[in-house]
């Protein structure tokens, strides 16, 4: 089990860059936002691989790491994620064990067959065998961090007596997780795997309500496979905005979100329903997302926790509707007021600020006694304050 009192926050950045935007300053833009969350105690990142559509602009997630963790200290920075058939495995996990050597660990390994068919179609790859071949890379890169020396050959990769010159600076590897949508796939070989999850459809209706269910078939499937999955390594993802009033959160939004829903509907002829983000109004109104107030995050979480039984962190979409300003104060709000009353942070002071306020006439009593007691040892009990009459 996990408690409450746990939770983690960090943000999913694919990332979201409108295409009318210098695409350098995006990115530092981004450097910069990582640097923020740390400051306000986020405790991780994670960062998207996509290679078409002008809109998500980091092909290397990996690369943008390594700089990352060069401008932060303490946040931990995940690959969200890294498209396993678009690379060689035994390339991967090398890139991999590098990054956790030169993050000191701090880098986490997400790993997913690819999320767009545009990609694939310019590597060649067909779709039909892309989840196949993530979970066939999964293993031999597990296997490989693990020490072993591999001798492959299939209609996508060879490998010749291949091992890692280095051994994982993480024990016994960097912390690794699959994306997890609609579909049982990802349980199934993060519990067979004993990997983390991450769940990237929270705010779509199938996505929300296969939650528990595709925990629970890891669960099944990891005790099958003699692993064990913890709580503690699941990640919800879902998007939030957060201002003083709803109202201002909507207009926050407004900056950007057009443009967002043109890329979606480059996507799918769904637009943005296809991945639960609909209008501004539905994601409202579905429960599952917040464009609102901190009282409104902390609804939302409270059902995810319901919904589930308990996770061990919420990853709030980068989704770049807002202005880098409002954007700035969303984080903001969320570190001061949401996680703070979900966690119940602030239980100890409240409860010490009540018994305060309960016991204030006889502490006051008390306090007064002992004034006058000091006054009568200094100048008597009969004799006349002399501040008195100043």
């Amino acid at each position: 089990m996990v408690d409450r009192a746990q939770l983690q926050a960090g943000i999913f950045l694919p990332p979201f860059h409108a295409t009318d935007e210098d695409p350098t300053l995006c990115m530092e833009r981004d450097f910069a936002l990582i640097e923020r969350l740390e400051t306000l105690g986020f405790n991780e990142a994670w960062i998207g691989e996509h290679h078409s559509g002008g809109f998500e602009i980091y092909g290397a997630p990996d690369l943008f790491i390594a700089m990352a963790a060069a401008r932060t200290q303490r946040i931990r920075l995940g690959t969200g994620v890294m498209s396993l058939p678009y690379h060689h495995p035994f390339i991967m996990a090398d890139r991999m064990v590098q990054l956790d050597h030169q993050t000191r660990g701090r880098a986490m390994f997400g790993i997913g067959p690819g999320l767009l068919t545009s990609d694939a179609m310019i590597l060649g790859i067909d779709p039909d065998t892309q989840r196949a071949r993530m979970e066939e890379s999964a293993e031999i890169i597990l296997r490989l961090m693990a020490g072993e020396t591999i001798t492959r050959k299939t209609d996508w990769y060879v490998m010749n007596q291949a091992r890692l010159q280095l051994k994982p600076y993480s024990y016994p590897r960097p912390h690794i997780a699959i994306a997890s949508a609609v579909t049982p796939n990802g349980g199934k070989v993060a519990g067979r795997l004993g990997l983390g999850m991450l769940c990237v459809a929270v705010s779509t209706g199938m996505g929300y309500d296969a939650l528990d269910l595709n925990w629970k078939i890891a669960a099944e499937t990891a005790a099958q496979h003699g692993q064990t999955m913890n709580r503690q390594d699941w990640r919800l993802m879902a998007p939030f905005h957060i201002a003083e009033t709803r109202e201002k959160a909507l207009a926050n939004v407004q900056h950007g979100f057009d443009k967002w829903q043109d890329y979606a509907y480059a996507i799918s002829p769904l637009g943005g329903t296809a991945i639960g983000l609909g209008s501004l109004e539905s994601i409202i109104e579905s429960g599952r997302g917040v464009i609102g107030t901190p009282d409104d995050a902390v609804a939302l979480l409270e059902r995810f926790w319901d919904k589930t039984g308990g996770f061990g962190s919420i990853l709030m979409l980068a989704h770049d509707w807002a202005d880098w300003g409002a954007t700035n104060r969303s984080y903001e709000l969320f570190a001061r007021y949401v996680l703070p009353k979900f966690r119940g942070s602030n239980a100890a002071r409240d409860g010490s600020m009540e018994w305060m306020r309960a016991n204030r006439d006889d502490f006051a009593t008390l306090n007064r006694a002992a004034q006058k007691k000091t006054i009568d040892a200094h100048f008597g009990p009969a004799s006349k304050d002399p501040r008195a009459a100043e």
